[in-house]
Parts: C-alpha cells; structure tokens; sequence
C-alpha cells in the first residue's frame, strides 16, 4: 500500500468512525425521548397538530386571514419552523447538559449539534406523510417541483446547524445564553410568515425582515409543495452559501471553545 492509499484509507476509517457514533448517539436519543411512552413516536405528530389546531381557529376563524388552503399552508409553516426552532433551543443547552461525554477523553465533540439537528429533522420527516395527505384532501397533487425537497431540507439542514454549532459552545461560558434563544426564538415566530402571508406584512419592516432566513425558506416549501412551482434559485443560493458560512465559522469557534468545555463544566 503506497502512502497516499494509506492516508485515504485513514480518511475513510475516520469518517465510517464518525457516521457510527453520530447513528449510534441519534439512535439513543430517539430511544430515549419515547422511554415508557404510551403514545411513542405520535407525540412526534401531537406537537405540531396542536399548534395546526389552534392557528387555524385564531387566524382563519377569529382574525379571518384569507388564505387559499390554510390548514395546510399553517401546518407547513409549523413544521418547517418547528425543526428550525427546536433544534436551535436544544442546541443551546446542548454542550452543558452532557457533561459525560464532554469529560470522555477522546469524544467527537463535534457531532453533538449534528445529533440534535438529526433527531428533530427525523421528527420532521415523519410529519411529511401526514402533510401530504392533507395537502391531498385539499386537492393539493404531487407536481414535478416535489423533487427539490431534498435540496431544501440540506439547506436548512446546513443553516440550522451553522446556528447551533455558536449557541452550544457560547452557553457554555455564558449561561443565559440558552434562555435568551428561547426567547427569541419565540418571538421570532410573529416576525416570521408561520402562520399569515408574507403580503400582510406592514411596510416598511418587511424590507427588515428579509434578514431572518426563515422568510426565504419557508416561501421556497410552499412555492414548491402548494403551488407546485420550483422554488427560486437565486435567493436558495444566497441562503446556502449564507448557512455555509456560518457552518464553518460556528464550527471554527466551536472546535476553538471545545478545548475549555472540561474546565468551565
């Protein structure tokens, strides 16, 4: 074996390495959460079907947005900004609530935030049958432009974890951190399309708003799943070379703080 077959092998060790303990640390959170569970893996659907329940009465009933197919319009909605929003929140604790593994020598420390964006796009997953057979009871058919549904879930995938790679390291050594996100992340659901238009949004905020990349992605899922349109190209680049770089820059800051995890836990 020549030394560049060497190396690549190498390579290929470390990342069969890396992939294992990222299934086997997914695998054990799933487990986990639905522990002695009567209900299982429904509460996966539970969540989100409350929230579809009580959008829908407040927005359609109460306030009577006029929105063409809105239970399925809102339930995208909360699908898509739950994976955003709940990854994000568990990431922010994420570093300081496994103390454990922080203090195993040797640890990937690195594939923490993949797990927890992992297991809520699992969660994610699992929701998009339900999704689809109620797009299809509001006449919503399969079109062409349902293809780009893997393009999209990577580029929320690498936006997602570009954001939580900085949040878990920074609560590390500042502890509120994790509360401030919940926070926000709350708030941010009334400045993000979740549950009404784009359209309604007054001006001139909405010129403002375009900074939460949320706004894009949430019209590129519906521009492609209810209209069957394929979603535009140009803003899915701008947020994919925009979640690159924050993958690499949170990673870089993450790796750097990874050396005083021990210390400040």
């Amino acid at each position: 074996m020549t030394p560049g077959e060497g190396q690549l092998t190498g390579h290929r060790r470390r990342w069969q390495h890396a992939w294992d303990v990222l299934a086997l640390l997914v695998a054990r959170d799933l487990k986990a959460q639905y522990k002695r569970s009567s209900l299982g893996i429904g509460w996966t659907l539970a969540g989100p079907l409350l929230q579809l329940v009580t959008y829908t009465f407040v927005f359609r009933r109460v306030l009577a947005l006029q929105i063409e197919n809105y239970v399925s319009f809102v339930f995208i909605g909360v699908l898509v900004w739950g994976w955003f929003q709940t990854s994000l929140t568990q990431s922010a604790g994420l570093i300081t609530s496994s103390r454990p593994l922080v203090l195993q020598p040797g640890f990937p420390l690195a594939l923490l935030p993949h797990v927890t964006v992992v297991v809520r796009l699992f969660h994610f997953i699992v929701a998009l049958p339900f999704l689809a057979l109620l797009m299809w009871t509001q006449g919503i058919r399969p079109a062409r432009s349902w293809l780009a549904l893997p393009v999209l879930i990577l580029i929320q995938y690498v936006l997602t974890l570009g954001l939580a790679y900085p949040l878990a390291s920074l609560n590390v050594s500042l502890r509120d951190t994790q509360h401030i996100v919940g926070v926000l992340l709350q708030l941010m659901i009334f400045v993000t399309p979740v549950f009404y238009s784009p359209l309604v949004f007054p001006h001139p905020w909405d010129t403002l708003w375009q900074v939460n990349p949320m706004v894009g992605m949430l019209q590129a899922w519906r521009s492609v799943l209810m209209q069957g349109r394929w979603p535009d190209g140009g803003q899915l680049t701008a947020l994919f070379l925009a979640g690159c770089l924050l993958l690499v820059l949170g990673r870089k800051l993450f790796v750097y703080q990874s050396r005083r995890f021990a210390e400040e836990l």
